[in-house]
């Protein structure tokens, strides 16, 4: 009669303990935006000029993505005022080692670049317009970059990290 009476209050808490469980957590789980996937912007360094290309980013969906089997696959906006996150890749092209130098909303400066050597700079900038400079290189036409106020979430890109 003790072992049945033991056998009952296990089942009894496992019972209870199954309710318990059952209980936790939220009924649903909104599905949160990923964040965007960093733009790509060129710069080119020669003695004459500062070369940017694109000149505009974040107007709206990108025209190249990450992955190509998500090429014809629509870019979601995500509704938020944060800054675009841009991957700078620098070539340059003169015989002295620069700086890169951004200024607009927000300034931002590379480290040096040796000269005739590539360079990548990885920011977060605001919307605006930058003027885009070199240090060292005074006779060059400086460039221009312009950032809009679209986001796109990554959400529709697989096979990203």
């Amino acid at each position: 009669m003790g072992r049945g009476r033991a056998r009952a209050a296990v089942a009894g808490l496992v019972a209870v303990g199954a309710l318990a469980a059952s209980g936790c957590g939220a009924e649903s789980h909104p599905n949160e935006q990923r964040p965007q996937v960093a733009l790509q912007v060129s710069i080119t360094i020669t003695p004459r000029a500062i070369t940017v290309q694109p000149t505009r980013i974040a107007f709206g969906p990108a025209r190249t993505q990450q992955a190509p089997q998500n090429q014809n696959q629509a870019q979601p906006p995500i509704k938020t005022k944060r800054p675009v996150t841009v991957s700078i890749i620098t070539a340059n092209q003169t015989r002295f080692d620069s700086k890169l130098e951004l200024r607009g909303p927000r300034d931002v400066s590379s480290v040096p670049i040796p000269a005739g050597t590539p360079a990548t700079l990885q920011t977060d900038l605001p919307t605006g317009t930058y003027v885009v400079g070199a240090a060292n290189v005074p006779g060059a036409r400086l460039g221009k970059l312009v950032v809009g106020p679209y986001r796109a979430s990554s959400q529709n890109d697989v096979l990203l990290p």
